[in-house]
């Protein structure tokens, strides 16, 4: 059944959390320390924009789940949390929901409890324009994001193999909403070249999504019985290589997939993300404590956020994209392989007026 897969979705996707964060491409972006930048957190904004919106704060919480009676009480405390710290929120596919209307509240929760909040309805690319209407009309979504997930696909039992009228599905879904649009992978990344491809196809929003957190691989290969396809885990490219190579003329992009810490948040933002998802690093604290917990936690990451925001001597988002970043490792033997220079990334801001500098 639907809703058991959900069930297990969530379920083993805790089981990633609770190894404990693992190394990913975040950890190959170190800001340069300039000890005398830094300004008063009282200088600070954390607001942005996404989808036509203001923002007040420039991370949220990420598509993860809805279709059975355990999610949707998960949507619940994630719907309250959002509310009460004015993040967005997205919601986990409503493809379900929207074969089955018994499950439809474990979905429309989200707006019941969160009726001002800038909520994303989430859906296949594969569904029909008309699928796209109803999902935006279940939620009164402020934005659609359209999930593009072959990987998953391809390892998931009950999973399609037939992608090849994704790209014209995806332009039915584009000119059907009369909301943003936002394509998003689902931890495995979109390249240089899809970006470009998205960008000629009218879509203005793209998340990023790559691989470090959530691996949909191990997720699908535990409900497969002879766990066949462990050789395809961490398939993909990182959040921040995809950030990196983004061409210019890409859509707006949004960066999610393996953000740990208000530091990774900082990261993504100072690499070109206009806003950043987080899902497994805030489903783990939902599930030990309810919506309570989620809300003190990001209001947390609020606190820090700002607080590294002055570190760098960055008053606002456009500030902190003229601070200085070394991306080394893995990430940058990828980025000299793909041909991305790094060089002034790490000396922006030789061009940047400061009071100190």
């Amino acid at each position: 059944m639907s809703g058991d897969r959900k069930d297990d979705h969530v379920r083993l996707a805790a089981e990633q959390q609770a190894s404990g964060p693992r190394r990913n491409g975040y950890d190959d972006v170190a800001f340069v320390h300039h000890a005398l930048d830094g300004i008063d957190v009282d200088q600070v904004t954390l607001c942005t924009e996404v989808a036509d919106a203001p923002w007040p704060l420039p991370f949220y919480i990420n598509a993860m789940t809805g279709g059975s009676d355990m999610t949707g009480a998960v949507n619940r405390d994630l719907a309250i949390a959002a509310r009460e710290t004015g993040a967005a929120i997205a919601s986990g596919s409503v493809s379900i929901a929207l074969g089955d209307p018994s499950v439809a509240p474990t979905f429309r929760v989200l707006r019941e409890e969160n009726p001002d909040g800038f909520v994303m309805a989430n859906l296949g690319v594969e569904r029909s324009a008309d699928d796209a209407r109803r999902a935006v009309e279940l939620l009164e979504a402020n934005a659609l994001q359209v999930h593009v997930n072959a990987v998953q696909e391809t390892v998931m039992p009950e999973g399609s193999r037939s992608f090849s009228t994704w790209p014209s599905s995806l332009e039915r879904i584009i000119a059907a909403v009369d909301v943003p649009v936002i394509v998003k992978e689902v931890g495995f990344g979109l390249s240089s070249g899809t970006l470009r491809r998205l960008a000629d196809m009218g879509v203005a929003y793209a998340d990023v999504s790559g691989n470090g957190g959530t691996d949909f691989v191990r997720v699908e290969n535990e409900r497969r019985p002879q766990r066949d396809y462990g050789y395809l885990e961490g398939w993909g490219q990182s959040t921040v290589a995809c950030l990196l190579e983004a061409p210019a003329g890409a859509p707006t992009l949004l960066a999610s997939g393996g953000v740990r810490s208000p530091l990774d948040v900082a990261r993504a933002l100072a690499l070109g993300a206009r806003a950043v998802g987080v899902s497994g690093s805030f489903l783990s604290v939902v599930l030990d404590g309810g919506a309570e917990a989620l809300r003190d936690r990001i209001q947390e990451w609020t606190m820090h956020l700002g607080s590294l925001f002055a570190l760098l001597g960055a008053e606002d988002l456009t500030a902190l994209r003229t601070t200085d970043v070394v991306v080394s490792g893995a990430t940058a033997q990828f980025c000299a392989a793909r041909g991305v220079d790094l060089t002034t990334l790490a000396q922006r801001s030789l061009g940047r007026s400061s009071n100190a500098r």
